[in-house]
């Protein structure tokens, strides 16, 4: 069992051990997800533009940079790999959602939102 929380220092890194301001190692911790990859259509911040966002992908950030790389060039279109998500510039959910599916992986891919 390693520790999360002190009530002396605050949050604590689960790679080092550390209080998370003087963190060592600067692991990403991602909270586990379902098991579930969602993909959906986000404006949210964007002045309207659309950006199709996959969201609970089991993967670390080089893998999910290069998987980011896969689906830019698989629709055409730019984007970006931060936060764990995925974010594809424009309208292609039902490109993605059909690209992920026919992966090797075998991940349980759900089309989110309207």
């Amino acid at each position: 069992m390693t520790l999360v929380y002190s009530t002396e220092v605050g949050r604590v890194c689960p790679g080092c051990g550390q209080p998370q301001a003087q963190c060592t190692c600067k692991a990403k911790v991602r909270p586990a997800g379902d098991g579930v990859v969602r993909v959906r259509r986000e404006t949210a911040g964007r002045k309207g533009k659309g950006v199709t966002a996959v969201h609970g992908l089991p993967l670390d950030d080089a893998a999910l940079a290069a998987l980011a790389k896969q689906l830019k060039a698989a629709c055409g279109s730019g984007g970006t790999a931060k936060d764990g998500v995925i974010e594809i510039q424009g309208d292609h959910l039902d490109k993605v959602v059909a690209w992920l599916q026919a992966r090797p992986e075998g991940w349980a891919v759900k089309r989110a939102g309207g």
